[in-house]
């Protein structure tokens, strides 16, 4: 091709396809390698936007302080090259312990904000002490009108001025105890947050969210604390509420009327309780009715027959979307029956059997007679006119053979009437 077009073809490309391609190469350092290439190719790869990533979290000698500072001295020489390109979309540092690299990591984040000027930045530790002996975000980092994407892990967020994150759109922080006020500080300072993350962060008991631009709240919880957190959000859409809680009514929903998508993947545990935790599911549940998607985990399944058997109601509900995250039991069918009899407005029902989870709430609350009787002379009188498509995802082998699956899929096809679509597949083969 080179003698019968009389050159190289590859280079005759104009530029912004040849960034293009170079875009497509899975790490930074391929698209630096093009550099040798040719004289045309040897600055091209500064035009490229990369994405440049330190991850020390996973190697066995990230431990060890002689390791951490010869890595802290290669991310160093790294960053001397890469402050040539013109641009750096994300930046990321995963490390174990900020002790004595303090002044490097100041570096990183000097670099990342006002070098590079990045658009996302990650900056993670993984050490287990005490909170305030985190690492200290520096003050300058509290104003960059370039980041789009922040996530910090493990580190103080002590704020002295006013914060001017003003491009800033997803915000996550975790590990780290924060005070109301300093949320505040951080809210104002972020008007066109869209998405706020906070994972494992304590010293907050309310929680007031007034923006109109905040649409998705994930808040995640897997530790001792046993403070509750009240939510305000009137404008939030999309709400995760994740982890384990192990007082009653850690999370408190108080103003969440415009949302649209729920997602309770929690699990409380209330010592020689467990209809205390069932009614904290009820309270649940009656705030989040009026969502369109709904999604379960396997604890608030296991709820749902305890309710069914103490005959708490479960309130009407609008969801048109539902997810189930748990390998069903026998003793399931009845609180998943009796809950689809209030999901009228259900379009889509999708089970995700992946998650087995031994289920002990049950036995605290009956016998295991008395279980077993109700769960073959209950009966479900149910009407589901719009639900059109259901899933079984993620089954054992042979999942028709499974005698919790056929008699749930001989219920639903009664009481589906509109059933347009019903989809079993198995984790291996994902035979229809």
């Amino acid at each position: 091709m080179v003698a019968a077009e009389g050159g190289d073809r590859l280079s005759n490309l104009p530029e912004s396809i040849l960034l293009y391609i170079l875009s497509l190469l899975p790490n930074s350092k391929q698209v630096v390698q093009t550099s040798v290439l040719s004289s045309q190719w040897r600055f091209l790869w500064k035009s490229v936007p990369v994405s440049i990533e330190f991850d020390f979290s996973d190697d066995p000698k990230a431990y060890r302080e002689k390791h951490i500072l010869a890595y802290v001295a290669s991310v160093n020489r790294e960053l001397h090259y890469w402050r040539f390109c013109e641009k750096i979309k994300s930046f990321s540092v995963f490390i174990h312990s900020y002790v004595n690299i303090d002044r490097d990591i100041d570096f990183w984040v000097y670099f990342a904000t006002n070098i590079g000027k990045v658009e996302e930045f990650w900056l993670k530790f993984y050490v287990i002490t005490y909170p305030d002996l985190a690492y200290k975000f520096p003050e300058f980092g509290y104003t960059n009108t370039a980041l789009r994407k922040l996530a910090l892990g493990y580190c103080q967020v002590k704020p002295y001025g006013n914060v001017n994150w003003s491009n800033l759109i997803s915000l996550s922080i975790g590990d780290i105890d924060i005070t109301e006020d300093v949320l505040v500080k951080v809210l104002l300072g972020s008007p066109n947050l869209e998405c706020l993350e906070l994972d494992n962060v304590v010293g907050i008991r309310r929680l007031k969210i007034s923006s109109v631009n905040l649409r998705k709240l994930i808040l995640k919880h897997d530790s001792d604390d046993c403070h509750c957190l009240e939510i305000h959000a009137p404008y939030i859409r999309h709400l995760e509420l994740w982890g384990l809680c192990c007082k009653e009514k850690h999370f408190q929903l108080r103003n969440v009327g415009s949302l649209v998508t729920a997602v309770l993947s929690i699990n409380v545990y209330i010592p020689k309780n467990a209809e205390k935790e069932c009614k904290y599911l009820q309270e649940l549940l009656h705030h989040v009715a009026h969502v369109e998607n709904l999604e379960l985990s396997p604890w608030c399944i296991e709820c749902l027959s305890i309710l069914e058997l103490k005959g708490l109601p479960i309130p009407p509900s609008n969801w048109k979307f539902l997810k189930l995250n748990a390998a069903l039991e026998k003793l399931d069918y009845p609180g998943i029956c009796n809950f689809l009899s209030s999901s009228s407005n259900l379009e889509t029902l999708i089970i995700d059997w992946f998650n087995r989870k031994p289920r002990k709430l049950l036995s605290k609350c009956t016998n295991e007679d008395e279980r077993w009787r109700r769960l073959w002379t209950r009966y479900f009188n149910c009407s589901l006119p719009h639900l059109k498509t259901i899933k079984f995802i993620n089954c054992c082998e042979k999942p028709m053979e499974n005698n919790v699956v056929q008699p749930l899929v001989k219920w639903l096809q009664k009481n589906a009437t509109a059933l347009k679509e019903f989809v079993i597949s198995s984790r291996r083969n994902r035979g229809k």
